[in-house]
């Protein structure tokens, strides 16, 4: 040591002889001397000059700096005290917290600019920066790789081929194969920004998130992983298990576990597809949000409304706004819907509107009460204070409402979609050339058959139809026979002066497209008709009573009567005959409860007062306590028995 530094300070005498010899290379020395490198410490120094350069070789131990920028190496030259070219364990420190760590250096220090070579490491607080060339700019404090990199920042790995770093901004710039590796995910970009301060992964181009459970692909957004934050934008979807999802922005909330798809959402798992303008999804409560043009699709049933809430650990789904659930071939439209799928049921309120497309009924009403599997429906209340059900028979619409509607499924062999329809008190039908009241109803959409029960009322054009209880068999959209049960009266009058009777225990009409054509009666049978001529003027009236009687109909005026037994028939001329006296037993010709138009079905005054009658029990999975009303037997299929013999009389009646 003591060789080394008498050496040193022999060169150094030499060096100040030569340069008092040289005046003029001492000037131009002079003119960059207020940003020269200043040489600190070397173990062993060297000196020497050609022409207007200045080299200095120093060796072992080399500590230089430039005002507050310090330099560390094994060995250094020094050219004019600007330039800098040094070897082994360079170090480069600046201020108290940046570092920069490589094998060599070459430095400008008239500009300021580092180019670092080897195992280089650039050092700012907590991030470190890895890479085997790097260029730093030590004015801006800006580090540039274009050969790869690596920068840690605690728990977070970032790789790229190509980055800048910016020191005073805690921001680093990273592009060309970007990998970033964290424990909460890994992932892979084209370009990013990174707050290395905030923490704050700014996506610059096609990034892939990617997690244990899911993968998210974007090209804009940031994600801020101390505060588990994200944003993701331009073309931004995820895939997680089964599900897939898109939006124009989705956002992730890591604290509260909350997803959200904005703009133009979608999201798929298996079978289930929803979309929406905003999808949120609670994580913690598995609860799912669609805002804002809401359809949800599965395997079963379509939903459109305005939101929809599908809250899974309750196994609950509601509506908001008006909604459209399509369950093939039922179709429900509500203000808002709730439904719970443990049990079955859901409550459908506001402007309801249900449709049986194979059974080709609709029903309108205030709340529907349903049950997804049994097919069962309870409508309550509507626009008028009652609900409305609309059927088409004979091309025509058919409407008929009631205090309450009950609609369910049928097992049947002939079809899946078979349905049930009761209707309970104050029944009304309106349809333009037939009219119905009871207190009662039902009706099988399996056989077209509609019940009407106690005391009801039914009106075809000019003709009265009344029994204890009466049904109505279609066919193609048409009436084809009517059954009358008990106290069967049938009454016609086409301009209520005077009027036809047929009165029996029980009543079969046969109707041929929509036209009445024959009547079997069955027990008791009596018939007050009056005859017309040609011109349509009453020639008399015809009083019959027999066992039983078949009557014929042509243009719903009677052509003939067959009698089963020998019939006791008196003809009256027109004159003679005691009109009023003539009217049978139970005779009532009822016009102030008809209702003759839509709005009969709701008015206050159509209202029939009769016996309350007990409400059937509701769908089978409630709890309801009321029971059924009882059903008359009325024999085979509805159909009484035929009699055994026939004689067949006209009686003076002609068409």
């Amino acid at each position: 040591m003591i060789i080394r530094k008498a050496r040193l300070y022999f060169i150094w005498i030499l060096c100040l002889s030569f340069m008092a010899t040289t005046a003029v290379g001492q000037e131009a020395v002079q003119d960059t001397a207020k940003s020269k490198i200043d040489v600190d410490h070397a173990d062993i120094f060297e000196y020497a000059q050609r022409e207007d350069t200045v080299i200095q070789k120093l060796i072992h131990n080399v500590e230089l700096r430039q005002d507050s920028v310090f330099m560390y190496c094994d060995s250094a030259t020094i050219e004019n005290s600007l330039i800098v070219i040094a070897v082994g364990h360079v170090i480069i420190q600046q201020g108290d917290s940046t570092s920069v760590f490589s094998d060599s250096l070459y430095y400008d220090g008239e500009i300021k600019e580092a180019d670092l070579y080897g195992e280089v490491v650039l050092v700012n607080g907590e991030q470190q920066l890895f890479t085997d060339q790097l260029h730093y700019d030590l004015n801006t404090k800006v580090a540039t790789y274009t050969t790869g990199a690596t920068l840690t920042n605690g728990e977070t790995q970032l790789t790229s081929k190509r980055g800048d770093f910016y020191v005073d901004l805690n921001e680093a710039y990273f592009e060309d194969s970007v990998y970033v590796v964290d424990p909460r995910f890994n992932l892979r970009s084209d370009s990013l920004l990174f707050n290395t301060q905030t923490n704050v992964v700014t996506f610059l181009g096609p990034t892939l998130v990617s997690t244990d459970s899911s993968r998210i692909y974007c090209e804009d957004g940031f994600y801020d992983i101390a505060n588990n934050l994200a944003e993701f934008r331009e073309n931004a979807q995820f895939i997680k298990g089964e599900q897939k999802g898109s939006a124009e922005v989705i956002k992730y909330n890591g604290e509260t576990k909350i997803y959200a798809l904005e703009g133009d959402a979608v999201f798929e798992e298996g079978e289930r597809q929803a979309s929406a303008n905003v999808i949120q999804y609670d994580e913690v409560n598995d609860k799912s949000t669609l805002i804002g043009n809401a359809k949800y699709k599965d395997a079963e049933q379509d939903i459109v409304a305005e939101q929809i809430v599908y809250d899974a650990k309750n196994e609950v789904y509601s509506t908001r706004g008006r909604s459209t659930i399509s369950d093939p071939p039922q179709i429900l439209l509500a203000d808002q819907v709730d439904f719970r799928e443990e049990l079955g049921l859901g409550v459908a309120v506001g402007n309801v509107v249900w449709q049986d497309t194979s059974a080709e009924l609709t029903i309108v009403c205030q709340q529907a009460d349903y049950n997804r599997e049994t097919g069962y429906l309870k409508a309550s209340g509507g626009a008028y204070g009652r609900p409305l059900l609309i059927s088409l028979v004979d091309g025509d619409s058919l409407f008929m409402t009631a205090d309450t509607l009950l609609s369910t499924k049928v097992d049947s062999l002939a079809s899946d979609s078979s349905r049930l329809l009761q209707a309970y008190r104050d029944v009304r039908i309106y349809k333009s050339d037939l009219q119905a009241l009871s207190d009662s109803l039902t009706y099988n959409s399996e056989d077209s058959l509609f019940t009407f029960f106690y005391d009801p009322i039914i009106w075809s054009d000019t003709t009265q139809f009344t029994a204890d209880t009466i049904r109505m068999q279609m066919a193609n959209d048409n009436i084809d026979k009517i059954y009358l049960y008990d106290k069967s009266f049938i009454i016609n009058s086409p301009d209520e002066l005077f009027f036809n009777q047929i009165k029996g225990k029980n009543i079969t009409a046969f109707f041929t497209e929509g036209e009445l054509r024959k009547m079997d009666v069955q027990g008791n049978a009596e018939s007050v008709y009056y005859a017309v001529d040609e011109g349509g003027a009453y020639v008399g009236v015809n009083k019959t009573v027999s066992s039983d009687m078949i009557l014929y109909f042509g243009a719903n005026q009677i052509e003939r009567i067959l009698f089963v037994t020998a019939p006791q028939a008196t003809m009256f001329p027109m004159r003679q005959a005691d009109h009023e006296g003539l009217k049978m037993s139970g005779f009532n010709w009822i016009t102030q409860i008809r209702p003759n138009t839509f709005a009969d079905l709701f008015s206050e005054e159509k209202a029939r007062k009769i016996q309350v009658i007990p409400l059937p029990p509701a769908d089978p999975t409630q709890d309801d306590s009321e029971s059924p009303p009882p059903v008359k037997p009325v024999g085979q299929k509805g159909v009484p028995a035929k009699g055994k013999k026939k004689s067949e009389s006209k009686s003076g009646i002609n068409k």
